[in-house]
């Protein structure tokens, strides 16, 4: 399989300007979506790569970590997590010498919910995540989507600026399908390979991610859950249930899901409320972080409208990644049966966004957008439906309907 041209990242730009800001910065996200890529694209010559991947790097930081940051004044460290001790090394180094840039780490777990790490790392380190990559990224753009125009434009000027977006012509279904991993969802045409990578993905992250993190005393059970949770992509946890359908105790599913989320695989997305007196459902709504390989786990074919959701999630998540003050991206569901799929909340206002499958947009597709604006009128100046079709047009009062490719 011949190596493919490199595809630009939405965060490089952010990524570059925490190095000339901080002391520390730390890249972390799911194994496979690019950071160790990523990292060395930018790094200058002045700066050294070295990776714990390399069991004799591995073996110097457990060892002697000090003897291992004094090979250079700038340092890009992979894998950094998988040796705490070199860590508090660092934390010395940072402590003695502040310059911006010293060290750039990642790490295919969530650092920031690590104790040793937050520990060590505490007040001293910045983070960035790399999600899978986005529609925009795999048409080479380099870019998320154009949920700013949403906040930064009022909505009778929505339709006008999204003509001009650009779409990038890719079937729904087939985005789901690939996902946003960049060898399956970039360098992979075929299907059967493409398969193949995703098992080979599952072991990896079930014999060295897992161990790592946390030790499994019931990795069947593990797979079970793993399945159950693809199986209930889009739909809002209940813990208890799911525990039960995989024959696991309610705290065991409990720690196996917060593992998911710890390594990036999972992402669960809490609940929208304003007035905490409000009936509202407070469970979060799950999904993964690759539609790929939520689909390969699930072992489905045919991506289904949770699915696309997924993909508009992976899009909102690198979006904001890259903003200073970051975004909201919840959901809205009330104990009467009215839901939203997203609500995505920046700069004081709310956009209710509904995703659909269908080509077509009835007024009954709205109801429930238009039940969150009159719930909340003075937070929210319009919302959007996303849809498969190819016009863009007003569905109801404040509601814009609009092809989900001119938007991701």
């Amino acid at each position: 399989m011949a190596e493919r041209a490199y595809l630009n990242r939405a965060v490089e730009a952010d990524l570059g300007g925490r190095l000339e800001r901080f002391p520390i910065v730390v890249v972390t996200g799911a194994r496979q979506t690019g950071k160790s890529t990523l990292v060395r694209r930018i790094a200058k010559p002045d700066r050294l790569y070295v990776t714990l991947d390399d069991l004799d790097v591995l073996d110097q930081a457990e060892r002697a970590p000090e003897e291992l940051l004094r090979r250079a004044g700038r340092m890009t460290l992979d894998e950094g997590q998988r040796a705490p001790g070199l860590l508090h090394a660092i934390k010395r180094e940072v402590d003695r010498d502040r310059t911006p840039g010293r060290f750039l780490l990642t790490g295919s777990a969530n650092l920031r919910l690590m104790r040793t790490v937050s520990e060590s790392l505490a007040g001293r380190a910045v983070y960035l995540t790399l999600w899978p990559l986005t529609q925009g990224e795999l048409a080479g753009l380099g870019r998320s989507g154009g949920w700013a125009t949403f906040f930064e434009e009022p909505p009778d000027r929505w339709p006008e600026a999204l003509s001009t977006a650009g779409s990038t012509g890719v079937d729904w279904t087939t985005a789901a399908r690939r996902g946003g991993y960049p060898v399956p969802g970039y360098q992979m045409a075929e299907a059967e390979a493409a398969t193949q990578w995703f098992d080979g993905y599952v072991r990896t992250y079930l014999e060295r991610d897992l161990r790592d993190l946390s030790a499994i005393d019931n990795l069947a059970g593990f797979q079970r859950l793993m399945r159950a949770a693809a199986l209930r992509v889009g739909t809002v946890l209940n813990q208890a249930d799911l525990a039960r359908d995989v024959g696991l105790p309610s705290s065991t599913a409990q720690r196996y899901l917060e593992l998911l989320a710890t390594s990036y695989q999972v992402v669960p997305v809490e609940a929208f409320a304003v007035n905490r007196t409000k009936r509202l459902i407070k469970s979060p709504k799950l999904y993964w972080t690759d539609t790929g390989l939520a689909l390969h786990l699930a072992a489905e074919a045919d991506p289904g409208g949770a699915h696309l959701e997924n993909v508009v999630l992976t899009d909102l998540l690198v979006w904001k990644e890259g903003l200073p003050h970051r975004p909201q991206v919840l959901h809205w569901r009330t104990t009467k049966g009215a839901e939203v799929d997203f609500v995505i909340e920046w700069r004081g206002r709310i956009l209710p966004v509904e995703v659909k499958t269908g080509a077509r947009v009835r007024t009954g597709d709205a109801k429930h957008l238009r039940t969150f604006l009159d719930e909340y009128p003075d937070l929210a100046d319009g919302a959007v439906i996303l849809y498969t079709g190819e016009d863009a047009f007003w569905i109801g009062e404040r509601v814009l309907a609009v092809p989900w490719n001119r938007v991701i």
